[in-house]
């Protein structure tokens, strides 16, 4: 076997520009995959825990687009508190606006929340206090800002005590920061921070006095551990329209169920994206069989050589066969080391931990050895099959 490797690299060696670009297509196939399968399940948990972090469990209660005049008050969020298996209810007034600083002018998305809100928007406090009841009753040009926010707008995490400037209800006013919170992992921020750049929360209560309102844009509901998410949004949508004597009034969104949604959604991508990347690396093994052939017709005058002084056809075989071999391994190596060195660079650029799919890799790896093994043996049975008196005749 050690006799077959070595003049394996030998004949390779002979064409080396032909041999390294064929090592080069084996490379960036499996590297492709390897991309894909790692860079999307990346995505795949930080979106999940991004998601997570936007409190997408549980239930949103709004009014629905048909229903007029109606919309949710105090007395509708002790409805949905008095419901059967809600474990906890907080009124949501959410305004897309702007918001500056010295040196920063930005988009962003206010939430206005109450002190119940943390027990169901996952909000993970960095520095600071949360808001409390002073806050609320007060409705207190107070704030709380993410980690994101803060280093870009002062260079560094903690800017408890600074004002940030808010466009609210039409007027610029400035609120104190009192809390740093960190919302998931940053990944819609670093990915696409022109639309969604950052997130600030403030009391609900002073989104209400500057939009002069004092209704709800939604009620978020955390839901018992256990129990049916859709059935108890169904009850309290019943209660809610039978207190306001109406009928489809309010609409309720199973969270859980759309951040499901987006999480299969990305999977099919990562499937169409991985057949794209198999594609390329079939194509890729294609070219060992076309190396292969012309290689045979190049040494066809050494192999009736060869087999005129008694080398066997199973020998000639394996000599083509290990040259189709070794190409698909020294590709798969290069693919290998080039396809985990580009997603821990993707990883590191958009701010999340690398997760390796061990799983892609060896289907990429085997795939690609089993495919240059298939293709090598048409060119090798081909070489084999050669009379010593015709290849000899070949100039």
């Amino acid at each position: 076997m050690i006799d077959y490797i070595k003049s394996a690299f030998q004949n390779l060696n002979r064409k080396r520009i032909r041999t390294a670009l064929t090592i080069f297509g084996i490379a960036i196939g499996v590297g492709s995959v390897i991309i894909i399968g790692n860079i999307s399940q990346c995505g795949t948990n930080a979106l999940s825990s991004e998601l997570d972090g936007l409190g997408l469990s549980g239930l949103s209660i709004s009014s629905s687009t048909d229903a007029g005049n109606i919309s949710l008050n105090e007395n509708d969020l002790n409805i949905v508190k008095k419901c059967d298996q809600v474990e906890q209810a907080a009124p949501i007034m959410v305004e897309n606006t702007d918001v500056s600083t010295r040196k920063l002018n930005l988009k962003a998305l206010v939430w206005g929340i109450d002190t119940k809100a943390s027990q169901i928007i996952s909000i993970n406090l960095l520095y600071g206090r949360q808001f409390n009841n002073a806050d609320i009753n007060a409705h207190a040009n107070v704030c709380l800002v993410d980690e994101t926010f803060s280093k870009s707008a002062y260079d560094r995490s903690n800017i408890i005590g600074k004002n940030v400037s808010i466009m609210c209800g039409g007027a610029q006013e400035s609120f104190k920061v009192i809390g740093i919170i960190k919302t998931g992992s940053g990944l819609l921020q670093n990915i696409i921070g022109d639309y969604i750049p950052t997130f600030i929360y403030v009391p609900y209560t002073t989104v209400q006095t500057a939009v002069g309102r004092n209704d709800f844009d939604q009620i978020a509901v955390k839901i018992k551990t256990g129990a049916n998410v859709d059935n108890i949004g169904q009850t309290i949508i019943d209660n809610l329209n039978r207190n306001n004597g109406t009928v489809d009034a309010f609409v309720s969104n199973n969270l859980a169920k759309q951040k499901d949604s987006l999480t299969n959604m990305l999977g099919i991508i990562t499937l169409i994206l991985s057949a794209v990347g198999a594609i390329s690396l079939l194509v890729a093994s294609l070219s060992i069989m076309t190396v292969m052939l012309v290689s045979v017709n190049e040494r066809t005058r050494e192999i009736g050589i060869k087999k005129a002084i008694g080398a066997k056809r199973s020998s000639i075989m394996l000599e083509f066969m290990f040259e189709a071999v070794l190409i698909s391994l020294i590709g798969c190596l290069f693919g290998i080391v080039a396809g985990y060195l580009i997603s821990y660079a993707g990883a590191a650029y958009f701010g999340v931990a690398l997760s390796v799919r061990t799983d892609i890799m060896l289907l990429a790896v085997g795939f690609s050895i089993l495919s240059g093994t298939v293709f090598g043996v048409y060119p090798s049975y081909k070489a084999s099959k050669l009379k010593p008196v015709d290849a000899l005749r070949q100039e």
